[in-house]
């Protein structure tokens, strides 16, 4: 309802100069009460024509002020008066009239406060986590989490078979219907064969995605109300806090290939320092590795069933400003999963995401959030195109769909196996090129990287120190030592920076090289780390005998 407003006078008088006692000049204002404008505005726009001394301005301000919080109270309080003189519970008593109007209230506080109720759901459950993660309930719950791990392995290992199973009968089935051309059947009865085909395969892809959706959210939802329970039990201060595993059937635990469980070979670490003046102490470990060994949950025999240390390190520092991330090269491709991110997301539905969305909905979010920020760009196009260079250029138009080279989008995660944080950086083909410089998009993207990690807690990155995941035959040990002196010298650049950017240090900085790199390359990319950072060397003092 629109309220009331009505004008108000309001009168003062002033000297003319500071050494006249009498009044001898005066400003009258009409204001309207309420008075929702900045009233010190309001003042200055009424006193910007008048020549007093400051002395009579300030007086005259305190004055106005004053007026209008005095005349607004006054308006509100007989509009109050107002409303309750009209209210008349008869002879109704005091608890009825509580009865009357608590169900209104509770309705519209209700209304009111409804989109912060996640939120606050959100924020309690964080809470009780943190709280139980750092108690003796901590091994429950990993066993929990790693029996709910294991049954979604198992799941996923039979919607596998089964899939499999379909793809060969439809092969068999596929391969006589063209042998059979010979016998009387035509391309349109191929063509439906085909089609029957795919419809079929898309049921079942619909049908398993479906079972495995709920088992994920019966995980959550279980999980979540266990986890409850224990912190009330927490609170009872005569009996200890001796968690109960809650009933879950157990899977098998030899269903992942037994290579995930290797760990890399070629690593090499440094302590370095940086800064001019004040000199801040990093660690950079340099390896050779594939960059989903850092997400893959490596699932033990069936000898051995207890969790993996890394679920331990990844649950502690969950909630906490020690979070760890992930450099993924990805395409710009959000409408479909391809490539290393098609990978990524099936890695992330291995085990169910008890505190985030999961992958595949944050991404859907992303992409629905992109829109308009591909809106804003084509508003600043020629903004842009005074201010990039013309090979800038090229790389943003020839990035049609929704990002553009060196764009960042980010997603979180609770289930994977040394990761929080995931950036996903968007490359193309020219990062495989030998001519890119310091200022191509990727490079200034892993910059934004940096700066949001310091913004954020993540004290531990892993990045691909070439731009790539995958090593080709156009890779050659001149290509190789060009890219990592590039790279290792714009990080440098960027570390030196993080001093002025604020926020948490970035404690300890992984260079991932592609898997299956040759150990000579990798020892010379290795050396190369102490030429272009400073070394963290101990001072190594010899004692003379002769010296008493």
């Amino acid at each position: 309802m629109e309220q009331e407003k009505k004008l108000q006078s309001i009168v003062f008088k002033y000297p003319l100069n500071k050494d006249t006692s009498v009044c001898s000049g005066e400003f009258q204002e009409t204001v309207q009460i309420p008075c929702q404008e900045n009233p010190e505005e309001i003042f200055e726009k009424i006193f910007c024509e008048t020549k007093v001394s400051p002395r009579v301005k300030i007086a005259a301000m305190k004055h106005f002020l004053k007026f209008i919080q005095e005349n607004n109270e006054k308006y509100y309080d007989e509009k109050s008066e107002k409303y309750i003189s009209a209210f008349n519970p008869g002879d109704s008593t005091l608890t009825k009239v509580l009865d009357l109007w608590e169900p209104l209230y509770s309705k519209n506080s209700t209304l009111c406060e409804s989109g912060s109720i996640l939120t606050d759901d959100s924020e309690l459950f964080s809470t009780v986590y943190h709280k139980l993660v750092h108690s003796p309930a901590l091994e429950t719950i990993l066993k929990v989490e790693h029996a709910y791990s294991l049954l979604t392995q198992e799941l996923i290992y039979a919607r596998d078979q089964d899939l499999a199973e379909l793809s060969t009968k439809q092969t068999k089935e596929m391969s006589k219907a063209v042998e059979g051309l010979s016998l009387g059947l035509t391309e349109a009865d191929i063509t439906a064969i085909a089609n029957r085909h795919l419809e079929e395969h898309g049921m079942q892809i619909a049908s398993w995605q479906s079972k495995l959706a709920g088992l994920h959210e019966s995980q959550r939802t279980s999980y979540r109300e266990w986890l409850m329970s224990l912190l009330e039990q927490s609170y009872d201060d005569n009996v200890p806090l001796t968690p109960n595993t809650p009933s879950i059937t157990q899977g098998r635990g030899n269903i992942l290939n037994p290579e995930t469980q290797l760990l890399p070979l070629l690593q090499e670490s440094f302590t370095i320092h940086l800064g001019s003046q004040m000199k801040q102490m990093y660690n950079i470990r340099i390896l050779a590795a594939d960059v989903l060994d850092f997400c893959k949950l490596r699932l033990p025999s069936e000898e051995d069933m207890e969790p993996q240390p890394q679920r331990l390190q990844t649950s502690l520092g969950l909630y906490s400003s020690d979070l760890c991330g992930l450099v993924l090269l990805s395409d710009n491709h959000l409408g479909g999963f391809s490539g290393i991110t098609k990978d990524f997301i099936r890695e992330c539905e291995t085990s169910t995401e008890l505190h985030f969305n999961s992958a595949e909905e944050q991404i859907d979010s992303i992409r629905e959030s992109v829109k308009a920020g591909i809106e804003w760009r084509r508003c600043n196009k020629v903004l842009d195109s005074n201010i990039l260079t013309s090979m800038e250029q090229q790389l943003r138009k020839s990035s049609t769909r929704y990002l553009q080279t060196g764009d960042v989008f980010i997603t979180k995660h609770s289930n994977l196996s040394e990761v929080h944080v995931v950036y996903h950086i968007v490359v193309d083909d020219t990062v495989k090129s030998d001519d890119i410089t310091s200022r191509h998009p990727v490079i200034l993207g892993l910059r934004n990287i940096m700066k949001s990690a310091c913004s954020y807690d993540v004290t531990t990155l892993t990045l691909p120190v070439l731009l790539t995941h995958e090593i080709n035959n156009d890779m050659t040990p001149a290509w190789y030592t060009r890219r990592a002196e590039l790279i290792y010298k714009c990080i440098k650049g960027f570390m030196i920076e993080m001093a002025s950017w604020g926020g948490s240090e970035l404690k300890n900085l992984q260079l991932l090289l592609p898997k299956g790199l040759n150990e000579e390359i990798f020892n010379s990319l290795a050396s190369m780390l102490p030429c272009i950072f400073r070394l963290s060397n101990p001072l190594i003092l010899q004692a003379n005998s002769n010296n008493k």
